[in-house]
């Protein structure tokens, strides 16, 4: 199920407070995405967004997904405490009321040479387009199941590095892949563009996990990053998204 953003010309899958499962341009719009090519802080990304996007003619509201890079893993209390600060910005922009969240984000943790801080790598906002190609992106998802409760409890194959179980953290990632577009009425034969999060050895299911299935229609993105959790392995994110920029 999706819901409609009017706001920012976009409708979205309901996740959780601190993101959604995606975001897809309405009809008469596209997404653009824009990538740092050196990263910002958290709070100067956001100024620069802001003035990325008012330049161009957009409101704030029309921001609707971004990947960001931290310097470690959090615990599940600190990804908590990180994401109730994340927030308050898109609440003082009139995209999150407290409840419900329409931007799609991937937070991913560079193995090498990360951050002193969490900064923003990229960013992506709606504007009119007369082109009739749908376009959207999928929020980051890693191994955990759905729902409230501890990671620990939820993440498949909990803390396992063997030939099996990367194998099974990597098919439920392509699935929720899968689910998240699909809820949009897309799939990987739509994708442009598809990004693997992990430090672990994972060319052994490459062939028969992502190839066989699509994803990897356009190629795959591999950064040596680690999911945002401590003891999460594998993540991905992926979009239809035909107009991409460096600044």
């Amino acid at each position: 199920m999706t819901s409609d953003f009017a706001a920012g010309n976009y409708r979205f899958i309901p996740a959780v407070f601190q993101y959604s499962a995606g975001a897809a341009a309405l009809p008469g719009y596209e997404i653009e995405r824009v990538r740092f090519d050196r990263m910002p802080t958290l709070a100067e990304g956001f100024a620069k967004i802001a003035e990325y996007i008012k330049a161009a003619g957009r409101p704030l509201t029309s921001f609707c997904a971004c990947e960001l890079r931290s310097p470690a893993a959090f615990t599940d209390q600190g990804f908590l405490e990180f994401n109730q600060h994340y927030v308050k910005t898109l609440a003082e922009w009139g995209i999150y009321d407290g409840k419900t969240n329409p931007v799609a984000r991937s937070n991913v943790c560079p193995e090498i040479d990360p951050p002193g801080e969490p900064s923003f790598h990229a960013f992506s906002f709606v504007r009119p387009s007369t082109n009739a190609t749908a376009s959207f992106v999928i929020a980051g998802s890693g191994e955990a199941m759905e729902g409230a409760g501890p990671y620990s409890e939820r993440t498949v194959r909990y803390r396992d590095l063997g030939p099996d179980g990367i194998r099974d953290k990597v098919r439920h990632v392509v699935g929720a892949m899968e689910s998240r577009m699909g809820a949009f009425g897309f799939g990987w034969k739509d994708a442009t563009a598809a990004q693997v999060y992990t430090i672990r050895d994972f060319h052994h299911v490459v062939g028969e996990e992502l190839v066989k299935r699509g994803a990897a229609r356009s190629g795959l993105t591999w950064h040596f990053a680690r999911p945002p959790v401590i003891d999460l392995e594998y993540e991905m994110d992926c979009r239809r998204v035909t107009r991409e920029i460096v600044i």
